[in-house]
This record gives C-alpha cells, sequence and structure tokens, in this order.
C-alpha cells in the first residue's frame, strides 16, 4: 500500500537520501501545511504540479537552494544550525537568541567566602589545639599548702626544677641514658626564671647549696614537721618532695615562687628529640663515664640522649656543680629558642610532637595555665637573645660541711631588685 498522497510515486520524489540511499541531504517535513514569512502565512502551492491534499512542495536543501520558498537557508551549509549564527541556540519567533558573554567572576565575594573560610578553620584549630594542650598539663603541685610564704612582689617568678626521675622508663632506656636505677626522685637542676619589665632574669641554685630545711606541712600527712637544720638544697625535694623544695627556696632567699615546673629524664630527652635536636657550641673536651657524656669541643647538633649526658655532667668539669650550672643554662636558652622559632611553630609536623612531649613530661603546679608556660618559654628564650640575664646564686665559698655556702648579702641586693622588678645588678659565680 502507497502512504504517499495521489500522484506522488517513489520514482518522482527527487533524490534519494537515508538508509541505503544515494543522496546526502537532510530529510525536509514531509508534511507542512503552511509556512510563515514576515509573519505571514503562506498558501499553499497550486498548479498542475502541486501535490494534491493541500502539501506544499519540498525545498531544496541542495547549496542553500530556495525551492519553493525563495532565498530560504536552513543553516546546513554554513554550520548555522536553526538560524543561529554560530550554530549557539534557537533564534527566531519561539526562541530565545542568542546567549550573551557569561558575567565575569565576582572575585571580591569569592576573596571573602575564602578569607572567612580560612579564619573559620584557623579558630576551630587554635581552640582545640588549646583544650587538647591544656589536658595533657600534670597539675599535681599545690603550692597552696606552702607554709608561712613571703609576700609577692613586681613580676612572675617560676621556680624550674629537672629531676632525676625514671618513672615510666624500661631498663633499656635506662642503660641507654645512663640514668641508673635508683629508686625516689631527687633534683638534678633548679633554677629560678623571674619575668618582668626589665627583662628576663634566670638564676641557678646549685643543688648543693647550703639552706636551712624550715618547719613545713607534710604534702601527705598535713601535719607540721620540724626543722632539720643545715642541709643541701636538693635534700629538701628528696625528703617531701616539691611543697618543701618551693617553701626552703622561699625561706632562705625571702622570694615568693608564683610557679613551679619540673621535668625528668626521658621527658626532657624526648622534648630534645621532638624538635630534631639541638645546636650547641661546647667549648671544651668533655668525658664523663657517670653520665655517658663524650663530646669534642666546637659547634654539633645534640640529640636527646646525647642532650641529657650534657646537662647532667659535672664530675669532668673543673667547677663541678657551679660548671654544671652554667651549662645547663646555656642549654635551655638554646632549646627555648629552637622551640620558638617559625620553624617549629607554624610546622604541624614539629609543633605538635614537640607539645605532645613536653606536656606529656611537665609536672607544674594547680595554677599554672598555657599562657604562663608560654610566657616562661618566651622569657627563657629572651635570656639567650640578650634582652635578660642569667646567673648562678652568689656563693662565698665553702660551709663547715663541704656545702656551698651563699653570699648573703649578694643574695639580699638580688632579691629586693627581683622583688621590685629592677635591672639585676648582681653578678654571679
Amino acid at each position: 500500500m502507497n502512504d504517499w498522497p495521489q500522484g506522488r510515486s517513489d520514482d518522482n520524489r527527487g533524490p534519494r537520501y537515508g538508509r541505503g540511499s544515494a543522496g546526502a541531504q537532510p530529510e525536509g517535513a514531509r508534511v507542512m501545511r503552511q509556512v510563515r514569512r514576515g509573519g505571514q502565512a503562506v498558501p499553499p502551492a497550486s498548479g498542475p504540479g502541486a501535490p494534491p491534499h493541500g502539501v506544499p512542495r519540498q525545498p531544496s536543501y541542495v547549496d542553500g537552494g530556495e525551492g519553493d520558498f525563495g532565498g530560504y537557508d536552513s543553516g546546513y551549509n554554513t554550520g548555522q544550525v536553526y538560524g543561529t549564527p554560530g550554530g549557539r541556540g534557537p533564534a527566531g519567533p519561539g526562541g530565545s537568541g542568542p546567549r550573551g558573554p557569561r558575567p565575569a567572576p565576582n572575585w571580591r565575594r569569592r576573596i571573602k567566602v575564602t578569607a572567612i573560610t580560612l579564619a573559620a578553620v584557623m579558630v576551630v584549630t587554635t581552640v582545640g589545639t588549646y583544650f587538647w594542650a591544656d589536658s595533657k598539663l600534670n597539675r599535681d603541685v599545690d603550692l597552696s599548702t606552702v607554709i608561712d610564704r613571703p609576700e609577692k612582689g613586681e613580676g612572675t617568678n617560676y621556680l624550674i626544677v629537672g629531676s632525676d626521675s625514671r618513672e615510666g622508663m624500661t631498663s633499656e632506656q635506662k642503660k641507654r641514658l645512663h640514668t641508673g636505677s635508683s629508686e625516689g626522685k631527687r633534683t638534678d637542676s633548679m633554677m629560678i626564671l623571674h619575668t618582668g619589665d626589665n627583662g628576663p632574669t634566670l638564676i641557678s641554685l646549685p643543688r648543693d647549696s647550703n639552706v636551712t630545711i624550715p618547719e613545713f606541712q607534710g604534702s601527705e600527712s598535713g601535719k607540721r614537721r620540724a626543722a632539720m637544720g643545715a642541709n643541701k638544697l636538693n635534700a629538701a625535694y628528696a625528703i617531701d618532695g616539691p611543697t618543701l623544695l618551693v617553701r626552703t627556696v622561699e625561706y632562705n632567699t625571702g622570694l615568693h615562687i608564683d610557679h613551679y615546673v619540673e621535668i625528668g629524664f626521658a621527658g626532657f630527652a624526648n622534648i630534645v628529640d621532638a624538635v630534631g635536636g639541638v645546636e650547641m657550641d661546647i667549648p671544651q673536651d668533655i668525658k664523663d663515664t657517670k653520665s655517658g657524656a663524650n663530646f669534642e669541643k666546637g659547634r654539633q647538633t645534640l640529640n636527646g640522649e646525647e642532650a641529657l649526658a650534657f646537662v647532667r655532667t659535672r664530675y669532668a668539669l673543673a667547677g663541678s656543680d657551679l660548671d654544671r650550672t652554667k651549662n645547663q643554662q646555656k642549654f635551655l636558652n638554646a632549646l627555648a629558642s629552637q622551640v620558638a622559632t617559625p620553624g617549629t611553630v607554624l610546622d604541624p609536623f614539629k609543633l605538635y610532637p614537640t607539645m605532645g612531649a613536653g606536656l606529656d613530661s611537665l609536672i607544674v603546679d594547680k595554677d599554672m595555665g598555657l599562657w604562663d608556660l608560654a610566657s616562661m618559654f618566651w622569657a627563657m628564650k629572651g635570656v639567650s637573645g640578650g634582652d635578660g640575664k642569667s646567673l648562678n646564686m652568689p656563693i662565698a665559698g665553702n660551709a663547715g660541711n663541704g656545702n656551698l655556702q651563699w653570699d648573703m648579702t649578694k643574695v639580699k641586693t638580688l632579691v629586693d631588685q627581683l622583688k621590685a622588678d629592677e635591672k639585676v645588678t648582681v653578678s654571679g659565680n
């Protein structure tokens, strides 16, 4: 059955196209009742050659030919599909017209959104870091139990203690760090760091200093204990721990201690390793089998094990404990300077391990905050940077029992200057 209108057979359809045909033209509309030109309807063609039933003659698409629509161009020969320039979309009656240029990006808005996002991330990170670090502080020392305390002066005084605590160390660590296996804790180093408006002052208290251990209140029993007369300073810590040490320092100096900070052997070594070692200029060859020190003169970077050996060495030094305290000051200043550098503070892969190692191993008083701790490290950096001063407690000589006797005239002048937060003029040994 032939579906084409009468009088229009397959033989007179013109060049073929489509599947299997020789023509390559696209297929036109089979039925087009009318075409509008300029808004006017075009009537169907009439005459002998017109197809019946009002079907208009189809236009020729070859070379843009006009066919019966005179001048119509489908756009297939020029690439302008559907009559739009460049084929960018529908146009003409019923179309939306060619698209305009894309609007320029709003860089001001993008920058604002990026800045707000970064600020929010920094705030969240900072707050999270603060609470994480604050939770790691071991606030185990209650200075409120210390009796008969001197009045507080200007500025802030920290008592910094390095103990020989071996708590948590394995046998291998004790052997590697040359710490021995003695029970209990003693103090290998004690320093007072004063901070104020006239620069920081770091004062070492030799462990063999001859002092009076005064009447005190037991840290565990809460009972008053009688004074013990003249002893070495480090005996106070061995007898009743941090609170008696604070009580003894305050009694013998008249200086109020605001904060207490203690670190053990393992913690000290871990901090040094966390920052990647500390560079030191060692003034002489040092070899000490007791501490494990074995250094040649010159500038070098010490790891945790070597650093611990360096600050503990005294038998290989001419001035014994006095020379050791000087080396301890130099090393702590160098450590503080390295921790407070942009290379550590701005590098999370160094900052967080360093903070973790330090905070895990520090024992502080109950009123110590992170801001106080940061101020302490910053002040120690200031000592090494030339903004402050470091010295040993002035020594007059040896007491009758062989301990180091303080020069009390100089000590009084030093304490008065610290209490008034004045520039320190006293020199130590």
